[in-house]
Protein backbone atom coordinates (compact mmCIF):
# COMPACT_ATOMS: atom_id res chain seq x y z
CA UNK A 1 0.00 0.00 0.00
CA UNK A 2 3.04 2.03 0.63
CA UNK A 3 4.77 1.65 -2.51
CA UNK A 4 1.79 1.98 -4.39
CA UNK A 5 1.19 5.78 -2.68
CA UNK A 6 4.84 6.78 -3.11
CA UNK A 7 4.29 5.74 -6.97
CA UNK A 8 1.17 7.22 -7.17
CA UNK A 9 2.70 10.56 -5.84
CA UNK A 10 5.89 10.46 -8.31
CA UNK A 11 3.47 10.29 -11.05
CA UNK A 12 1.52 13.31 -9.64
CA UNK A 13 4.78 15.26 -9.24
CA UNK A 14 6.01 14.15 -12.72
CA UNK A 15 2.74 15.40 -14.02
CA UNK A 16 3.35 18.85 -12.43
CA UNK A 17 6.77 19.30 -13.31
CA UNK A 18 5.52 18.42 -17.13
CA UNK A 19 2.41 20.61 -17.17
CA UNK A 20 4.58 23.27 -15.07
CA UNK A 21 7.07 23.40 -18.33
CA UNK A 22 4.69 22.88 -20.88
CA UNK A 23 4.58 25.98 -23.24
CA UNK A 24 1.08 25.86 -23.68
CA UNK A 25 -0.10 28.39 -21.49
CA UNK A 26 -3.24 27.81 -19.09
CA UNK A 27 -6.26 29.99 -19.56
CA UNK A 28 -8.84 29.88 -16.50
CA UNK A 29 -12.25 29.60 -16.16
CA UNK A 30 -13.93 31.72 -12.70
CA UNK A 31 -17.01 32.64 -11.49
CA UNK A 32 -17.64 34.90 -8.36
CA UNK A 33 -18.45 34.38 -4.91
CA UNK A 34 -21.84 35.96 -4.17
CA UNK A 35 -24.56 36.44 -1.65
CA UNK A 36 -27.54 34.94 -2.23
CA UNK A 37 -30.64 32.35 -1.12
CA UNK A 38 -30.07 29.01 -1.61
CA UNK A 39 -33.27 27.14 -1.89
CA UNK A 40 -33.34 22.87 -0.78
CA UNK A 41 -36.43 21.35 -2.98
CA UNK A 42 -38.03 18.30 -3.48
CA UNK A 43 -39.61 18.03 -6.86
CA UNK A 44 -43.00 15.99 -7.22
CA UNK A 45 -45.15 15.33 -10.23
CA UNK A 46 -48.93 16.01 -9.40
CA UNK A 47 -52.41 16.83 -10.37
CA UNK A 48 -54.64 19.94 -9.86
CA UNK A 49 -58.45 19.21 -8.19
CA UNK A 50 -61.23 20.76 -6.52
CA UNK A 51 -61.05 21.04 -2.96
CA UNK A 52 -64.10 19.35 -2.76
CA UNK A 53 -65.98 17.93 -5.33
CA UNK A 54 -69.38 16.67 -4.99
CA UNK A 55 -71.43 13.77 -6.63
CA UNK A 56 -75.00 14.43 -7.31
CA UNK A 57 -76.82 11.25 -7.85
CA UNK A 58 -80.44 10.56 -8.23
CA UNK A 59 -82.31 7.80 -5.26
CA UNK A 60 -85.11 7.29 -8.03
CA UNK A 61 -85.34 6.31 -10.94
CA UNK A 62 -87.01 7.82 -14.27
CA UNK A 63 -86.63 10.17 -17.57
CA UNK A 64 -85.37 12.85 -17.44
CA UNK A 65 -87.63 15.48 -17.91
CA UNK A 66 -85.79 18.98 -18.17
CA UNK A 67 -82.21 19.89 -17.55
CA UNK A 68 -81.38 23.64 -16.15
CA UNK A 69 -77.79 23.21 -15.73
CA UNK A 70 -74.78 22.91 -17.94
CA UNK A 71 -70.88 22.33 -17.78
CA UNK A 72 -69.16 25.67 -16.09
CA UNK A 73 -72.84 26.62 -14.29
CA UNK A 74 -72.09 28.02 -11.35
CA UNK A 75 -74.77 27.17 -9.03
CA UNK A 76 -76.10 27.90 -5.39
CA UNK A 77 -77.12 25.13 -2.57
CA UNK A 78 -80.88 24.26 -3.29
CA UNK A 79 -80.93 25.35 -7.22
CA UNK A 80 -82.71 23.29 -9.36
CA UNK A 81 -80.33 21.52 -11.80
CA UNK A 82 -82.40 18.83 -13.87
CA UNK A 83 -86.14 17.42 -13.40
CA UNK A 84 -86.66 13.74 -13.51
CA UNK A 85 -90.95 13.13 -14.56
CA UNK A 86 -92.39 13.55 -11.74
CA UNK A 87 -95.61 12.07 -12.89
CA UNK A 88 -95.35 7.98 -11.58
CA UNK A 89 -94.24 9.01 -8.31
CA UNK A 90 -97.47 11.91 -7.97
CA UNK A 91 -99.26 8.83 -9.15
CA UNK A 92 -98.28 7.56 -5.90
CA UNK A 93 -98.45 10.02 -3.92
CA UNK A 94 -102.25 10.66 -5.14
CA UNK A 95 -102.69 7.04 -4.05
CA UNK A 96 -101.12 7.41 -0.65
CA UNK A 97 -103.36 9.79 0.40
CA UNK A 98 -106.66 7.98 -0.90
CA UNK A 99 -105.42 5.53 1.05
CA UNK A 100 -104.90 7.74 4.29
CA UNK A 101 -108.27 8.88 3.73
CA UNK A 102 -109.54 5.96 3.13
CA UNK A 103 -108.40 5.01 6.82
CA UNK A 104 -108.94 7.92 8.54
CA UNK A 105 -112.79 7.15 7.49
CA UNK A 106 -112.69 3.34 8.73
CA UNK A 107 -111.56 4.40 12.10
CA UNK A 108 -114.60 6.96 12.05
CA UNK A 109 -117.02 4.09 11.04
CA UNK A 110 -115.24 1.69 14.01
CA UNK A 111 -115.50 4.28 16.38
CA UNK A 112 -118.87 4.60 16.10
CA UNK A 113 -119.30 0.85 16.58
CA UNK A 114 -116.99 0.77 19.47
CA UNK A 115 -119.53 3.32 20.83
CA UNK A 116 -122.73 0.91 20.01
CA UNK A 117 -120.71 -2.07 21.34
CA UNK A 118 -120.17 -0.22 24.25
CA UNK A 119 -123.45 0.73 25.36
CA UNK A 120 -124.76 -3.03 24.61
CA UNK A 121 -122.14 -4.14 26.61
CA UNK A 122 -123.28 -1.98 29.85
CA UNK A 123 -126.92 -2.40 29.65
CA UNK A 124 -126.79 -6.29 28.79
CA UNK A 125 -124.60 -5.85 32.24
CA UNK A 126 -127.59 -3.85 33.79
CA UNK A 127 -129.82 -6.85 32.94
CA UNK A 128 -127.91 -9.70 33.43
CA UNK A 129 -128.13 -8.01 37.09
CA UNK A 130 -131.65 -8.25 36.93
CA UNK A 131 -131.94 -11.52 35.61
CA UNK A 132 -133.86 -10.44 32.63
CA UNK A 133 -130.73 -11.65 30.29
CA UNK A 134 -128.99 -14.82 30.52
CA UNK A 135 -124.95 -14.79 30.95
CA UNK A 136 -124.46 -15.88 27.36
CA UNK A 137 -125.56 -12.92 26.39
CA UNK A 138 -124.00 -10.67 28.77
CA UNK A 139 -120.75 -12.29 27.17
CA UNK A 140 -121.90 -11.76 23.98
CA UNK A 141 -122.04 -8.55 24.90
CA UNK A 142 -118.79 -8.10 26.32
CA UNK A 143 -116.86 -9.60 23.45
CA UNK A 144 -118.02 -7.64 20.65
CA UNK A 145 -117.47 -4.44 22.87
CA UNK A 146 -113.62 -5.84 23.41
CA UNK A 147 -113.23 -6.79 19.50
CA UNK A 148 -114.65 -3.21 18.59
CA UNK A 149 -111.94 -1.69 20.67
CA UNK A 150 -109.44 -3.91 19.26
CA UNK A 151 -110.49 -2.45 15.39
CA UNK A 152 -110.34 1.35 16.46
CA UNK A 153 -106.48 0.05 17.75
CA UNK A 154 -106.33 -1.49 14.18
CA UNK A 155 -107.16 1.18 12.55
CA UNK A 156 -104.83 3.64 13.96
CA UNK A 157 -101.84 1.73 13.29
CA UNK A 158 -103.62 1.47 10.16
CA UNK A 159 -103.63 5.22 10.04
CA UNK A 160 -100.10 5.63 10.86
CA UNK A 161 -98.95 3.30 7.74
CA UNK A 162 -100.63 5.42 5.10
CA UNK A 163 -99.43 8.44 6.67
CA UNK A 164 -95.97 6.76 6.62
CA UNK A 165 -96.32 5.62 2.66
CA UNK A 166 -97.22 9.23 2.08
CA UNK A 167 -94.11 10.70 3.38
CA UNK A 168 -92.12 7.86 1.67
CA UNK A 169 -94.52 8.87 -1.44
CA UNK A 170 -94.03 12.65 -1.10
CA UNK A 171 -90.44 12.05 -0.58
CA UNK A 172 -89.97 10.17 -3.56
CA UNK A 173 -91.48 13.08 -5.28
CA UNK A 174 -89.00 15.39 -4.10
CA UNK A 175 -86.30 13.45 -5.24
CA UNK A 176 -87.63 13.76 -8.94
CA UNK A 177 -85.92 17.50 -8.61
CA UNK A 178 -82.09 17.35 -8.83
CA UNK A 179 -80.82 20.16 -6.86
CA UNK A 180 -77.29 21.18 -6.09
CA UNK A 181 -76.42 20.44 -2.36
CA UNK A 182 -73.87 23.27 -2.21
CA UNK A 183 -72.61 26.41 -3.71
CA UNK A 184 -70.26 25.81 -6.44
CA UNK A 185 -69.61 25.06 -10.56
CA UNK A 186 -70.58 22.17 -12.23
CA UNK A 187 -67.21 20.21 -13.39
CA UNK A 188 -68.82 17.21 -15.55
CA UNK A 189 -72.59 16.64 -16.80
CA UNK A 190 -73.64 13.12 -17.16
CA UNK A 191 -77.44 13.73 -18.19
CA UNK A 192 -79.32 14.89 -21.02
CA UNK A 193 -82.94 15.38 -21.70
CA UNK A 194 -84.84 12.02 -22.71
CA UNK A 195 -82.25 9.72 -20.67
CA UNK A 196 -83.61 7.30 -18.19
CA UNK A 197 -81.63 7.52 -14.98
CA UNK A 198 -82.17 3.99 -13.01
CA UNK A 199 -81.16 3.99 -9.69
CA UNK A 200 -81.96 0.19 -9.21
CA UNK A 201 -79.10 -0.91 -7.93
CA UNK A 202 -76.08 1.85 -7.39
CA UNK A 203 -76.68 5.71 -7.48
CA UNK A 204 -76.43 7.05 -10.90
CA UNK A 205 -74.01 9.99 -11.16
CA UNK A 206 -76.01 12.94 -13.05
CA UNK A 207 -73.57 15.87 -11.84
CA UNK A 208 -69.97 16.60 -10.38
CA UNK A 209 -69.99 19.75 -8.52
CA UNK A 210 -66.54 22.02 -7.55
CA UNK A 211 -67.79 23.59 -4.09
CA UNK A 212 -64.70 26.51 -5.00
CA UNK A 213 -62.71 26.55 -7.94
CA UNK A 214 -60.79 29.75 -6.29
CA UNK A 215 -59.23 27.30 -3.44
CA UNK A 216 -58.04 23.98 -5.65
CA UNK A 217 -55.24 21.58 -4.48
CA UNK A 218 -52.39 19.58 -5.98
CA UNK A 219 -52.40 16.26 -5.03
CA UNK A 220 -48.46 14.85 -5.48
CA UNK A 221 -46.56 11.58 -4.97
CA UNK A 222 -43.61 11.93 -3.10
CA UNK A 223 -40.84 9.26 -2.98
CA UNK A 224 -40.29 7.40 0.47
CA UNK A 225 -36.70 8.61 0.54
CA UNK A 226 -37.92 12.88 0.05
CA UNK A 227 -40.91 12.71 2.80
CA UNK A 228 -38.87 13.15 6.10
CA UNK A 229 -38.44 16.34 5.09
CA UNK A 230 -41.40 17.38 4.26
CA UNK A 231 -44.25 19.05 6.92
CA UNK A 232 -47.85 21.09 6.70
CA UNK A 233 -47.14 24.47 5.80
CA UNK A 234 -43.86 24.21 3.84
CA UNK A 235 -43.66 26.95 1.18
CA UNK A 236 -44.31 25.65 -2.54
CA UNK A 237 -44.42 26.39 -6.21
CA UNK A 238 -45.64 24.68 -9.36
CA UNK A 239 -46.18 25.20 -13.15
CA UNK A 240 -48.55 24.21 -15.13
CA UNK A 241 -47.79 23.43 -19.21
CA UNK A 242 -50.77 25.64 -20.03
CA UNK A 243 -49.05 28.60 -18.32
CA UNK A 244 -45.16 27.46 -18.90
CA UNK A 245 -43.65 30.82 -17.94
CA UNK A 246 -45.89 31.40 -14.63
CA UNK A 247 -44.65 30.29 -11.12
CA UNK A 248 -47.73 29.68 -8.88
CA UNK A 249 -47.69 29.50 -5.11
CA UNK A 250 -48.88 27.29 -2.61
CA UNK A 251 -48.01 25.41 0.91
CA UNK A 252 -48.23 21.63 2.39
CA UNK A 253 -51.38 21.25 3.38
CA UNK A 254 -50.97 17.46 4.25
CA UNK A 255 -48.38 14.54 3.98
CA UNK A 256 -50.54 11.73 4.64
CA UNK A 257 -49.53 8.69 6.38
CA UNK A 258 -51.08 6.04 3.80
CA UNK A 259 -48.38 4.89 1.40
CA UNK A 260 -48.72 3.94 -1.93
CA UNK A 261 -46.68 1.21 -3.49
CA UNK A 262 -46.43 0.27 -7.19
CA UNK A 263 -43.88 -2.13 -8.17
CA UNK A 264 -42.10 -2.03 -5.18
CA UNK A 265 -41.30 1.87 -5.24
CA UNK A 266 -43.08 3.45 -2.16
CA UNK A 267 -44.82 6.99 -2.09
CA UNK A 268 -46.72 8.97 -0.13
CA UNK A 269 -49.59 11.36 -0.52
CA UNK A 270 -48.37 15.20 -0.48
CA UNK A 271 -51.48 17.63 -1.21
CA UNK A 272 -50.47 21.13 -1.87
CA UNK A 273 -53.26 23.91 -1.45
CA UNK A 274 -52.91 26.83 -3.40
CA UNK A 275 -55.06 29.95 -4.61
CA UNK A 276 -56.79 30.20 -8.14
CA UNK A 277 -58.25 33.56 -7.89
CA UNK A 278 -58.37 34.22 -11.73
CA UNK A 279 -59.61 30.98 -12.31
CA UNK A 280 -57.30 30.33 -14.73
CA UNK A 281 -56.03 27.02 -13.17
CA UNK A 282 -58.29 24.03 -14.17
CA UNK A 283 -58.42 20.40 -12.67
CA UNK A 284 -56.91 17.58 -13.75
CA UNK A 285 -53.82 19.80 -15.11
CA UNK A 286 -50.56 18.38 -14.46
CA UNK A 287 -48.42 20.25 -12.09
CA UNK A 288 -44.84 20.18 -11.12
CA UNK A 289 -44.07 20.54 -8.31
CA UNK A 290 -41.47 21.97 -5.97
CA UNK A 291 -41.89 21.73 -2.30
CA UNK A 292 -39.20 24.31 -0.39
CA UNK A 293 -37.29 21.89 2.32
CA UNK A 294 -34.81 24.40 3.67
CA UNK A 295 -34.25 27.80 2.51
CA UNK A 296 -30.74 30.07 3.68
CA UNK A 297 -31.06 33.72 2.31
CA UNK A 298 -28.32 35.90 1.96
CA UNK A 299 -25.93 32.84 2.17
CA UNK A 300 -22.49 32.96 0.67
CA UNK A 301 -22.28 30.91 -2.11
CA UNK A 302 -19.98 29.49 -4.38
CA UNK A 303 -21.41 27.20 -7.80
CA UNK A 304 -21.26 23.77 -7.15
CA UNK A 305 -19.00 23.77 -10.33
CA UNK A 306 -16.35 25.50 -8.57
CA UNK A 307 -16.24 22.36 -5.50
CA UNK A 308 -15.88 19.75 -8.05
CA UNK A 309 -13.01 21.44 -10.17
CA UNK A 310 -9.29 20.14 -9.67
CA UNK A 311 -6.46 21.64 -11.54
CA UNK A 312 -4.37 20.14 -13.96
CA UNK A 313 -1.40 20.80 -11.71
CA UNK A 314 0.13 24.19 -14.02
CA UNK A 315 1.52 26.52 -11.76
CA UNK A 316 -0.02 24.44 -8.64
CA UNK A 317 1.86 23.41 -5.63
CA UNK A 318 1.62 19.21 -5.96
CA UNK A 319 1.79 19.45 -1.96
CA UNK A 320 -1.25 20.56 -2.44
CA UNK A 321 -2.62 17.50 -4.02
CA UNK A 322 -3.09 14.08 -2.89
CA UNK A 323 -1.01 10.86 -4.91
CA UNK A 324 -4.83 10.59 -6.36
CA UNK A 325 -4.62 13.93 -7.64
CA UNK A 326 -7.91 15.15 -5.17
CA UNK A 327 -7.14 17.70 -2.63
CA UNK A 328 -6.42 16.80 0.74
CA UNK A 329 -10.04 18.36 1.65
CA UNK A 330 -13.23 17.07 0.46
CA UNK A 331 -14.56 20.93 0.27
CA UNK A 332 -11.75 22.81 -1.52
CA UNK A 333 -12.43 25.46 -4.04
CA UNK A 334 -9.29 27.66 -6.21
CA UNK A 335 -8.91 30.74 -6.41
CA UNK A 336 -6.77 32.83 -8.75
CA UNK A 337 -3.52 34.55 -6.89
CA UNK A 338 -1.62 36.37 -8.88
CA UNK A 339 -2.34 34.38 -12.16
CA UNK A 340 -1.90 31.19 -10.07
CA UNK A 341 -4.50 28.61 -8.39
CA UNK A 342 -4.23 28.77 -5.30
CA UNK A 343 -6.44 26.69 -2.76
CA UNK A 344 -9.20 27.71 -0.04
CA UNK A 345 -10.09 24.81 2.74
CA UNK A 346 -14.24 25.54 3.17
CA UNK A 347 -16.98 24.43 4.69
CA UNK A 348 -20.33 23.82 3.00
CA UNK A 349 -24.08 22.90 4.07
CA UNK A 350 -26.71 23.75 1.70
CA UNK A 351 -26.67 22.73 -1.45
CA UNK A 352 -29.50 23.36 -3.88
CA UNK A 353 -27.35 21.06 -7.10
CA UNK A 354 -26.24 24.98 -8.29
CA UNK A 355 -25.16 26.63 -5.50
CA UNK A 356 -23.46 25.54 -1.87
CA UNK A 357 -23.82 27.61 0.85
CA UNK A 358 -19.81 28.44 2.29
CA UNK A 359 -20.00 28.67 6.23
CA UNK A 360 -16.51 28.44 6.97
CA UNK A 361 -12.91 29.37 5.49
CA UNK A 362 -10.94 32.03 3.85
CA UNK A 363 -13.52 32.79 1.40
CA UNK A 364 -14.76 36.40 0.61
CA UNK A 365 -17.80 37.55 -1.26
CA UNK A 366 -16.35 39.33 -4.71
CA UNK A 367 -13.62 36.60 -4.34
CA UNK A 368 -13.08 34.83 -8.37
CA UNK A 369 -13.30 30.70 -7.77
CA UNK A 370 -12.14 28.86 -10.53
CA UNK A 371 -14.73 26.20 -12.24
CA UNK A 372 -13.01 25.16 -15.30
CA UNK A 373 -9.47 25.73 -17.16
CA UNK A 374 -8.93 26.13 -21.04
CA UNK A 375 -5.63 25.25 -22.81
CA UNK A 376 -4.52 26.90 -26.18
CA UNK A 377 -2.64 24.66 -27.84
CA UNK A 378 -0.40 26.25 -30.53
CA UNK A 379 -1.57 26.28 -34.12
CA UNK A 380 -4.86 24.22 -32.88
CA UNK A 381 -6.80 27.07 -31.39
CA UNK A 382 -8.31 26.67 -27.86
CA UNK A 383 -9.36 23.44 -26.60
CA UNK A 384 -11.56 24.22 -23.44
CA UNK A 385 -10.79 21.39 -20.60
CA UNK A 386 -12.52 21.91 -17.57
CA UNK A 387 -11.65 19.83 -15.17
CA UNK A 388 -14.04 18.54 -12.30
CA UNK A 389 -13.60 15.90 -9.73
CA UNK A 390 -16.38 13.73 -9.43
Amino acid sequence: MAITSLLLLGAALLAWWLVANRSEPVHYVTSPVTRGSIVRTVTATGTLNPVLTIIVGSYVSGVIQSQYCDFNTRVHKGQLCAKIDPRPYQAVVNQARADLANARAQIVKDRAQLDYARRNDERDAKLLNHGIVSQDTADNARSVHEQAKAQVAVDAAAIDEKAAALDTALVNLGYTDIVSPVDGTVVSRNITIGQTVAASFQTPTLFLIATDLTHMQVDTNVNESDVGDLHEGNAATFTVEAFPKRQFEGHVLQVRQAPQTVQNVVTYDVVVSVANDDLSLKPGMTATTHIVIDRHDHALRVPDQALRYTPSGAGVNPAELQPDGRPQSAARVWVLRDGRPFAIDVATELDDDTYSEVTRGALREGDRVIVAETIAHAGAGTIATPLLRR
